[in-house]
C-alpha cells in the first residue's frame, strides 16, 4: 500500500498541511521541517518511480565528465549527490521518471547524437558545471528541450538554473570585514569554471567597497576535488612563514576542508590563527573540526526550478527562454572569529 500524506505527517510529527506544503514545494514551513518531511518521504518509498515509464514522462539528467570538476566519480561528490536526489524527488512528485546519463566530454558530439537515436526521452537536465559555451550550444541545438544547471552564460538563448555565485562570495567578503579582518586571502581552484570566476568577482567587489584588496602573495591555488590536505598547498603556506593573512576565502567547501586539514598539519589553528569560509554547504561542513562557516547553495530550490521548467518545455513548448539565479545564504559556524 502506498504511503499517504497523513502517514508521513504522523511519522514526522507535523500537520498534514505541513506535509502538503513540503511535497508540493510551497512556502510556509521552515527549511528544517521541509528537510525532515522529504527525508521521511524518501525513506518510506513515497517517491518510488513507475516501473515502465512512457517516453514523454522521462527526463534525462546528463553529466559530461572531464579531468576538471565533474570527474568520473562526480556522483560521489556531496554537492552533485544532493542535487540529483532532489531532482529525482521532484520529478517523481510530478509523475516523471529520472534517467541518469554520464558522457565523456571528449566524445560529447557522438554521445549526444546517440541520445537522439535512442529516443528514450524528450527532456534533458544538463549539468553545465565546467562546460563551455560552445559545448552547451551544441547540446541545445541537437536536443529539443534542455535546461542547464550549475552555470549560466547570459549571452546564450538557453534556459539556465544557477546559484548566485557573485552574491555568495560577496557575502563571505562582507562577513570577514564585519569581523574586523583587513588582510584577507583567497584560495582558488586551479581548474577554472564559470561559477568560480563569478565568485572571485563578488569577493573582490566586497573588498573594494571597503578599500581593501588582496596581496598577490595571499592568493593560493589548489586541486578542487579532494578533501585531504594537499602537499603543494602546505609548501606554499610554509614559504610565507608567519606572514599570512588572518582570513582565507575558498571557492568551494572541498577546497576549504582541504585547507583546514593542511593548516592543521602545519600547526596553524583555525580560527585562532586564520579564519576560513567555504562555499556550497556540503554535509562535511558539520563534521570537520571546527565546523565550517560557508555559503549555502539552495540546491533543493535549484532542483525544483529546473524540474518545473523542463516539464514546462516538454508539455507547453514556450518560445521564451528563462534564466533562474537562486540567491545564497551565509551559514556562520565555528571557523571564523573576530580579529
Amino acid at each position: 500500500m502506498k504511503l499517504k500524506i497523513k502517514d508521513i505527517a504522523k511519522l514526522a510529527n507535523v500537520s498534514i498541511a505541513s506535509v502538503s506544503l513540503a511535497l508540493n514545494n510551497k512556502p510556509g514551513i521552515s527549511y528544517e521541517t521541509r528537510e525532515k518531511i522529504l527525508k521521511i518521504a524518501q525513506q518510506e518509498g513515497y517517491f518510488n518511480k513507475p516501473s515502465i515509464p512512457a517516453k514523454n514522462k522521462v527526463v534525462r539528467f546528463v553529466a559530461c565528465t572531464s579531468p576538471g570538476i565533474v570527474i568520473e566519480q562526480y556522483e560521489t561528490l556531496p554537492f552533485f549527490t544532493e542535487l540529483i536526489k532532489y531532482i529525482g524527488e521532484y520529478l517523481s512528485l510530478k509523475g516523471y521518471s529520472l534517467m541518469i546519463s554520464t558522457i565523456n566530454s571528449e566524445n560529447l558530439e557522438n554521445e549526444i547524437n546517440q541520445f537522439t537515436e535512442d529516443n528514450a526521452c524528450n527532456g534533458i537536465l544538463l549539468l553545465g558545471t565546467d562546460l563551455t559555451k560552445k559545448q552547451i550550444t551544441f547540446i541545445a541545438e541537437h536536443q529539443p528541450n534542455v535546461v542547464v544547471l550549475d552555470t549560466c552564460f547570459e549571452t546564450l538563448n538557453i534556459d539556465f538554473v544557477n546559484m548566485n555565485s557573485t552574491l555568495g562570495a560577496y557575502q563571505a567578503g562582507k562577513h570577514f570585514i564585519e569581523l574586523g579582518h583587513r588582510r584577507i586571502g583567497y584560495v582558488q581552484s586551479n581548474v577554472r569554471i564559470r561559477n568560480f570566476d563569478l565568485r572571485k568577482e563578488g569577493f573582490l567587489m566586497a573588498l573594494k567597497e571597503n578599500n581593501l584588496s588582496i596581496l598577490e602573495k595571499d592568493y593560493f591555488s589548489v586541486m578542487p576535488t579532494t578533501l585531504s590536505s594537499q602537499e603543494q598547498l602546505k609548501q606554499n603556506i610554509l614559504k610565507c612563514g608567519d606572514d599570512l593573512p588572518t582570513a582565507l576565502f575558498c571557492e568551494s567547501d572541498y577546497i576549504a576542508i582541504s585547507l583546514v586539514k593542511s593548516l592543521t598539519e602545519l600547526g596553524i589553528k583555525v580560527p585562532a590563527d586564520i579564519s576560513v569560509i567555504g562555499f556550497d554547504d556540503i554535509p562535511e561542513c558539520k563534521v570537520i573540526n571546527p565546523e565550517l562557516t560557508t555559503i549555502q547553495v539552495q540546491k533543493r530550490k535549484m532542483a525544483s526550478l529546473a524540474v518545473d521548467r523542463i516539464i514546462e518545455l516538454m508539455e507547453i513548448t514556450p518560445n521564451e527562454k528563462i534564466k533562474f539565479v537562486v540567491d545564497t545564504v551565509l551559514i556562520s559556524r565555528n571557523s571564523c572569529i573576530k580579529k
